[in-house]
C-alpha cells in the first residue's frame, strides 16, 4: 500500500508540512507497514518556499526589507539554476510591524531586494510566488529595487507605496540589474484578475489590505497613471492581461518588464515538488487545506492535486478544519470524502488549538476506511 499525503497549510494553524506530518502518521497506525510519501504543498502563495524545501530546495537567506521598510530576513529555495521567491515571505500582509496595515504605504521593495539576490547568485530562472501581499503599488517597488528610476515632476524619486503612483512623471529602466534580461520570470499566481477597473487589484483586493473606499480610489488612479507610464516605456500594454492584478498589481511589473509568464501555482508546485511521479501507482492520495468552501474551487491547491490524481487515476481524499461544499460538488471537483476536524471537534478553538492530533485521528480514519 502506498498513499501520497500532498496538502496544503490550515491557515492560522499548521504549515503543510505539520499537516502532512500528521496524517502520515494516523495512515500509519491504521495500517502497520503502510508506505506514506508526504508532499507539502502550496496554491503559489504562501509556503511555497517551504514546499520547495522540503523537496530538497537549498535555503538562501536574504536581509531585505518588509512591506513597510524595516528590516528583515527572508529565504528563498534554489536548486540547480531556479531560485523560487515568495513574496509572502518578504512584504506579506504577515510581515506587517504588529500587524498593522498600510495601504498607501506598503511597497514590494523588499520582493525586489530578494530578486536581486538571487540574480547576483547567476540563477536562470526566478519564479515569483505572489500571493498574500500587503501593498497595491504595482510591482513599483519591486523594479525599483531591480534598479528602475520612478520619479516625479521634479525629477524626484517616488516614495515607497501605491499611494505615490499618482504623481508619477518618468519612469527609467536604464538602470535595471543586467541579469534581468537574461533570466527567465514565471509568476506563480491562483487569480485572474486585471490590473485596473472593478474586478482590479485596488477594487479587489484593496479592502483586503486596509484600503478604504476613497484610498482605494487613490489606488486605482495611481495604477492608471503606473500602467500608462509603464507602457510608454517598454512599449508593452500588460495591464488588461488576466492574472496582471495579481498581489497588488505585482505581476502586472513583472509581466511588463522582466518579461514573465503566469502559471497555475498549485500546478507549477506540483510539477516542482515531483508529485507526477510519485502519484503514479499510488492506492490513495489525500490532500487538503483549513477550509474547503467555494474559494478552493477556484484554482487553490486542493483543485489542483485532484486534477493531477485524476490524470493517473488515483482516488483523492481531503482533509480540512472545515468543509463547506457538498458531497456533489466535492465529487465534481476530483475528491470522494472529505474529512473535516469539526466533526471531531465542533469548537472552532479548541479545533485549532489541537488540530495535529485530531489530524492523527483522521488519518487513521481514512487508512481504515481506503485501505484495508
Amino acid at each position: 500500500m502506498r498513499v501520497v499525503v500532498a496538502p496544503d497549510k490550515f491557515k492560522g494553524c499548521l504549515s503543510a508540512r505539520d499537516v502532512a506530518d500528521a496524517v502520515g502518521d494516523g495512515l500509519r497506525r491504521g495500517v502497520p507497514g503502510l508506505e506514506a510519501t508526504l508532499l507539502p504543498v502550496a496554491d503559489g502563495g504562501d509556503g511555497t518556499v517551504d514546499a520547495a524545501l522540503f523537496a530538497d530546495f537549498e535555503p538562501v537567506v536574504v536581509d531585505a526589507v518588509g512591506p513597510t521598510g524595516r528590516p528583515v530576513r527572508a529565504v528563498y529555495a534554489v536548486r540547480d539554476g531556479l531560485a523560487i521567491v515568495e513574496l509572502a515571505e518578504v512584504v506579506g500582509l504577515d510581515r506587517l510591524p504588529d500587524g498593522q496595515l498600510d495601504p498607501l504605504g506598503s511597497s514590494t521593495y523588499g520582493l525586489g531586494l530578494v530578486v536581486r539576490a538571487a540574480l547576483d547568485r547567476g540563477v536562470d530562472t526566478v519564479v515569483l510566488a505572489v500571493g498574500g501581499s500587503a501593498s497595491t503599488d504595482g510591482g513599483a517597488g519591486l523594479l525599483q529595487a531591480l534598479g528602475a528610476r520612478l520619479v516625479d515632476a521634479d525629477g524626484v524619486e517616488l516614495p515607497a507605496g501605491g499611494g505615490s503612483l499618482g504623481a508619477l512623471s518618468e519612469v527609467d529602466l536604464s538602470g535595471l540589474h543586467p541579469r534581468v534580461a537574461a533570466t527567465e520570470f514565471v509568476v506563480a499566481s491562483d487569480v485572474d484578475n486585471p490590473l485596473l477597473g472593478r474586478r482590479g487589484a485596488a477594487e479587489v483586493f484593496g479592502p483586503q489590505k486596509g484600503a478604504s473606499p476613497a484610498q482605494i480610489r487613490l489606488l486605482e488612479a495611481g495604477l492608471e497613471q503606473w500602467a500608462l507610464l509603464l507602457s510608454r516605456a517598454t512599449g508593452t500594454d500588460a495591464g488588461g492581461e488576466a492574472g496582471a492584478g495579481a498581489a497588488g498589481g505585482t505581476a502586472f511589473a513583472a509581466l511588463s518588464v522582466l518579461g514573465a509568464r503566469l502559471e497555475s501555482g498549485i500546478d507549477l508546485v506540483l510539477d516542482l515538488v515531483g508529485f507526477p511521479a510519485a502519484s503514479s501507482g499510488a492506492d490513495l492520495i489525500v490532500t487538503g487545506e483549513g477550509s474547503l468552501d467555494e474559494q478552493s474551487l477556484a484554482g487553490k491547491a486542493p483543485m489542483g492535486v485532484s486534477a493531477a490524481a485524476a490524470s493517473v487515476g488515483v482516488p483523492v481524499v481531503a482533509v480540512a478544519g472545515r468543509c463547506l461544499l457538498s458531497a456533489e460538488r466535492l465529487a465534481a471537483a476530483g475528491i470522494s470524502a472529505a474529512y473535516p476536524l469539526s466533526d471531531l471537534e465542533p469548537d472552532v478553538q479548541r479545533s485549532m488549538a489541537n488540530a495535529a492530533p485530531l489530524l492523527v485521528v483522521v488519518g487513521e480514519r481514512i487508512a481504515k476506511e481506503w485501505l484495508t
